[in-house]
């Protein structure tokens, strides 16, 4: 998911979209998923050099990624779309407010409660072994950068340090998400539910556990029928309710919290036992799937009134 904050931020890619073939090339993007140079130039029936121009646009504005692949005559550019969604937020009114930022690792949870299959992996090795829930409690757990488990919740605890005498008006949590099936699914959804401090925020539904190809940032020593990359999303509470990836999802808003300079922040994602989907979850770290980030958790904040 791309986040466009305002219109001179998203000045580029507004500039990109404005092509027919731009276009053309998104949409045969998202009907193939990744395309060669070769094939895009053919269904456009364009020269690669006219398609390059193109492409280079397209890229330079976050909008799509290439990638190379070793072919039996060289090198093969393929071209997928590095996106699923775009949200562009015109209210800037929360982002005028002074901002704390973070990042929490995968493993930095504090508490938890997994079902099978389930596991947790560094960058370079799996931690304990798989579908033991006990390694969910191994020390090593604090370098995970991916876990995963077909039921249950992992909780964290958001730093909160923001100045002296301020009150939060709103969070956003940004994280790369994905379901939980036995080997990879990419029609597999899985209802995950968000909760802070102990209240329900909504829900999202997952639509499957992805590896049609490997994660951008996946170690190469991953298995290759494991799951690869998620979905990123981004989940905002503000005064208004909770939102995911710019759409409602419940009218449970900052204001019920009363959030200060010192209030504790606890934030849990689940897979509940009533769930329609029982689906799993899969978190990636800034070393696994499509997006270089752990856990990003961005606080906006002003003055105590008296």
């Amino acid at each position: 998911m791309q986040h466009i904050t305002s219109l001179d931020e998203g000045l580029d890619l507004f500039k990109a979209l404005g092509s027919d073939v731009r276009i053309e090339i998104v949409k045969l993007l998202i009907q193939n998923k990744q395309l060669s140079m070769n094939e895009l130039a053919t269904m456009l029936k364009v020269t690669n050099g006219a398609l390059t121009s193109h492409i280079k646009k397209l890229e330079g504005c976050g909008l799509i990624r290439i990638s190379n692949e070793s072919a039996s005559h060289g090198n093969k550019k393929l071209c997928s779309l590095a996106h699923d969604k775009i949200v562009i937020d015109l209210d800037t009114s929360e982002a005028t407010h002074n901002v704390y930022s973070t990042e929490l690792k995968v493993g930095h949870y504090f508490d938890h409660k997994v079902y099978p299959t389930c596991g947790l992996a560094s960058s370079t090795t799996l931690i304990g072994e798989v579908d033991d829930n006990r390694f969910f409690s191994h020390p090593d757990r604090y370098n995970a950068d991916i876990l995963w488990f077909t039921k249950g919740y992992v909780e964290y605890e958001i730093p909160n340090f923001i100045p002296y005498s301020q009150r939060i008006t709103q969070i956003m949590i940004s994280a790369e998400l994905g379901s939980e099936a036995p080997g990879i699914n990419s029609v597999w959804p899985s209802d995950i539910s968000f909760y802070l401090n102990d209240v329900f925020l909504g829900n999202w539904t997952s639509p499957g556990d992805f590896g049609d190809t490997r994660g951008i940032f996946t170690p190469d020593w991953w298995y290759p029928n494991w799951n690869q990359y998620g979905l990123l999303k981004m989940l905002v509470i503000n005064k208004k309710g909770t939102f995911m990836d710019g759409l409602k999802i419940s009218d449970v808003n900052i204001g019920q919290f009363h959030l200060d300079y010192q209030s504790k922040i606890r934030f849990r994602m689940a897979v509940e036992d009533n769930a329609e989907h029982i689906g799993g979850l899969t978190i990636f770290g800034k070393t696994f799937g499509n997006y270089r980030q752990d856990i990003k958790v961005t606080m906006n904040y002003k003055p105590l009134e008296a």
